[in-house]
């Protein structure tokens, strides 16, 4: 009988206590597209320790670089900004319909608590709905659409709810905030894809403490307005113009009920970050990607996209007469809800794939396929 082979030991966790702490802050901190800058902060405060220098653009982008002398730039890139809402409409009666800033999701606001953020501080709400009482009675019952669910800030007249500072334009967020569920799962709102901030920050930080000295200069950036349309993306490439893109964002979970896999794709959290197949993701660039995994030993799953990949690849891909790109996704249960959640063990696998994929690209690297 052959004997079995001795299973590998475990590896360390990346994500400290401290650097865990920080991600709580960071999740809880509302950061709305095109309302990051306190967020942005945030991070660039927690960031600024691993780098040698940092700008932010006049939308909030913020930028953190290794080297910035180096001719050769290499970007890892994440997106900032969360989904939310717009006040749109206030009645006589006090009540306030709303708008979406991104893809924000109309079938779980009833009943869902939140902020609405004026000049002069910020107001509690709730997106209020009818009893259930109410609505029996043999009729087909009404599902929540942008049409029907409104907002109950406690006032009785528009008068009212303008005098707490309230107007058409207050961005709106969700109050739900972090937690770790069965010491496995990040749960929260917005880690679409402030956990994908997070991890460039890490990857820094690995940098920095390992004493690694990169032949290029590394451009760490989290941009903003990604959720609707790339926009922040598509401002930075241009000024930074750099030479390799690797993006990291969220990706779909599979494995829950109500999601199709024969269109959607077989992944699942827990079995490692996500290497993409689509046109904009260069194909010399992804086989670095994927041979770096297979070097470390670090799991990893495959998807196809079709004609775009919906992230911030797509914006670097197509900048600047072309820049190679691919996307490394983490697995997401639950995306643009209040309860987003990603495996602990997937986010130190992405964070570790980005570290040893900067490794393995050497300054001048020419990713072309006929040279």
């Amino acid at each position: 009988m052959a004997k079995k082979k001795p299973e590998a030991a475990p590896k360390p966790a990346i994500v400290n206590e401290t650097s865990l702490a920080f991600f709580e802050r960071y999740i809880n901190n509302p950061s709305p597209t095109g309302f990051e800058w306190k967020g942005q902060q945030l991070w660039l405060d927690y960031l600024k320790p691993y780098i040698d220098d940092f700008y932010t653009d006049n939308y909030g982008t913020a930028v953190g670089i290794i080297n910035p002398q180096a001719e050769y730039k290499v970007v890892i890139e994440a997106h900032a900004d969360e989904i939310s809402w717009f006040v749109n409409y206030i009645t006589n009666d006090g009540l306030i319909y709303v708008i979406r800033n991104g893809g924000s999701d109309h079938q779980i606001a009833p009943s869902k608590r939140v902020n609405i953020y004026t000049e002069t501080g910020m107001v509690k709400a709730v997106f209020g709905w009818p009893a259930i009482h109410t609505r029996l009675g043999g009729e087909k019952e009404e599902a929540p659409t942008l049409k029907n669910i409104f907002l109950d800030c406690g006032c009785t007249s528009k008068e009212e709810v303008e005098a707490l500072g309230i107007h058409v334009g207050c961005v709106i967020t969700y109050e739900d905030e972090f937690m770790v569920l069965n010491n496995r799962y990040y749960v929260g709102r917005a880690l679409d894809n402030r956990a994908g901030g997070f991890m460039i920050a890490e990857v820094a930080r690995l940098l920095k403490e390992n004493n690694v000295k990169l032949p290029f200069g590394l451009y760490i950036v989290n941009a903003v307005q990604e959720e609707i349309g790339l926009r922040g993306a598509e401002m930075i490439a241009h000024r930074i113009k750099p030479n390799v893109a690797i993006v990291t964002d969220v990706t779909h979970d599979t494995g829950t009920p109500m999601i199709n896999k024969i269109t959607q794709g077989d992944l699942a959290c827990g079995k490692g970050p996500v290497i993409s197949y689509a046109p904009a993701v260069q194909n010399n660039l992804n086989k670095l990607l994927i041979e770096s995994a297979q070097k470390s030993g670090i799991p990893f799953q495959r998807q196809a996209s079709s004609r775009s990949t919906g992230t911030d690849t797509d914006a670097f891909a197509y900048s600047n007469d072309g820049v190679p790109s691919a996307l490394i996704s983490l697995p997401l249960r639950y995306m643009h809800t209040t309860v987003e959640m990603i495996h602990k063990e997937d986010v130190d696998n992405v964070i570790r794939l980005i570290y040893e994929s900067l490794l393995n690209i050497e300054a001048g690297q020419d990713f072309r396929y006929i040279k």
